[in-house]
């Protein structure tokens, strides 16, 4: 999801900020909800990211899967090493792409994140929720 929505801001590439907003609008994952339920929505975190990158050009076409960045790469990769760590089986979660997203301090899916209220003291919250033995993404 975070694919087409890059897409859909005319984006040459899938970075953390269409990660995040792949995860809001899927919408019944566990992050999803934690999201709006501390106010942070699809469409504030589209409007912040028209205000931090700009307009795109109108006559840009993204590419039909754009790559992702070396940001978005890394938060997937830490996802998979958290979910390994737990020794758990099953998914990696929307909720460990999250939390992988908030690690990559530098890219603009932190800073839109950040310009909307998310913390430390959230991503925190997020992360021991989601380590807890048996966790469920979709309850």
């Amino acid at each position: 999801m975070g694919e087409l929505e890059a897409r859909k801001i005319k984006s040459p590439d899938t970075g953390t900020e269409a990660l995040l907003m792949g995860i809001l609008i899927e919408g019944t994952s566990f992050a999803s909800k934690f999201l709006r339920a501390n106010g942070i929505t699809l469409l504030k975190v589209r409007d912040e990211i028209g205000k931090l990158r700009g307009k795109p050009d109108m006559f840009f076409f993204s590419p039909e899967h754009p790559p992702l960045t070396e940001a978005t790469q890394r938060a997937l990769d830490w996802a998979i090493n958290e979910k390994l760590k737990s020794g758990e089986n099953g998914e990696i979660t929307a909720a460990h792409m999250l939390v992988g997203l908030w690690r990559q301090q530098e890219s603009l899916g932190h800073q839109v994140l950040v310009s909307l209220g998310f913390s430390d003291e959230k991503a925190k919250e997020l992360h021991s929720l989601i380590s807890e033995p048996g966790f469920k993404d979709n309850e």
